[in-house]
């Protein structure tokens, strides 16, 4: 069975990629996620590692290096502290099924950030890894290949998660969707359990704003449906499907362009490329659909409204991204309101 060990050492000169263990890349295994830029420092040195990253040894990289980085912060030996006791407080939890055991420990063992040339922006970073990651990656025979630019444009740790999870799973045979209880995909996106309690608050504060970061990025388009048993929120389909050519070239000029500008790009573009109603689901966990119910003056369930709207359509032969799509629907609000 080929090892991930095997995977990152025949990658090794690939300064694009980063061969991460499944165990890691799929969020679940870390407890005490550490933020954005802990997260991309934590691909930076499992990438320079490479095949070695099982070993007991030393890695080191050199600051000035690492200011080269595009997508890395230009950093100081004080920032680089602050990260590094992140990453240290982030825990490993894995269970060993064949010597039936959960073991537990840390992802980093020790670093030193050697001074004595700083003047001369010569700061030198080493590290070594924990136990517990070395062998989670020894044994690990699943892996995820991430583009390193694209979690490096990343500015959320929602995102990078959300990210590195999808990443470990395309390549997955006939696997193009994961379904999470709330729980799940809050543990895999590292929501603290005191933060966010409310789902529509953790649609529209977490899991929508690191979709759109995704989508705008990489080569991917991930979309989330959430399904309710009553009025709760049971659980949500991620779905993924790799873009076609013009939206991989779109995705490699962001990437290309100044991340200056970025965030207003990706929300200009969330504003006009809503050009289809949603074929499932209620329209409560999207606004621009209820900002028109809402104009409409019409006061419907968000799940009638859009269940009775798609029945209208149907009926018709009308499809869900025709181009007055948005006039048919408020049309509609407007007659269901008057009801």
């Amino acid at each position: 069975m080929i090892k991930t060990l095997q995977i990152a050492a025949d990658r090794a000169h690939d300064e694009t990629k980063t061969v991460l263990p499944a165990e890691v890349a799929r969020g679940v295994y870390i407890e005490n996620p550490p933020g954005a830029e802990a997260l991309k420092l934590m691909h930076l040195l499992i990438g320079t590692a490479g095949g070695r990253m099982a070993d007991d040894v030393r890695h080191e990289l050199r600051l000035a290096d690492i200011k080269k980085i595009d997508g890395m912060r230009n950093h100081t030996r004080a920032t680089m502290r602050k990260l590094f006791v992140e990453l240290r407080g982030a825990v490993i939890v894995f269970d060993d099924t064949e010597a039936q055991c959960e073991i537990i420990g840390g992802f980093l063992d020790q670093a030193t950030l050697d001074y004595r040339r700083e003047v001369s922006d010569d700061l030198l970073v080493a590290w070594w890894f924990g136990r517990a990651f070395r062998e989670m990656a020894e044994k690990s025979c699943h892996w995820a290949i991430l583009d390193r630019q694209t979690v490096f444009a990343l500015c959320s740790k929602y995102s990078i998660l959300l990210f590195q999870h999808v990443a470990s799973l395309v390549n997955v045979n006939h696997v193009t969707s994961k379904t999470f209880t709330v729980a799940e995909l809050r543990a895999v996106m590292g929501v603290p359990e005191e933060k966010i309690q409310r789902f529509a608050n953790l649609n529209r504060d977490v899991i929508q704003p690191a979709i759109s970061e995704i989508n705008q990025t990489s080569r991917m388009i991930l979309t989330a449906t959430p399904k309710k048993v009553g009025r709760t929120v049971t659980n949500i389909t991620i779905s993924w499907t790799e873009k076609p050519q013009k939206g991989k070239q779109d995705a490699k000029r962001e990437l290309d362009s100044s991340k200056i500008g970025r965030k207003a790009r990706r929300e200009g573009k969330a504003a006009i490329s809503i050009t289809a109603f949603p074929k499932t689901g209620s329209t409560a966990y999207s606004p621009y659909w209820i900002d028109l119910k809402r104009k409409a003056g019409c006061n419907a369930d968000n799940a009638k409204i859009a269940t009775d709207f798609r029945r209208f359509l149907n009926e018709r032969g009308i499809s869900c991204d025709a181009s007055n799509i948005e006039k048919l629907f408020s049309d509609f609000c407007k007659q269901v309101g008057k009801l």
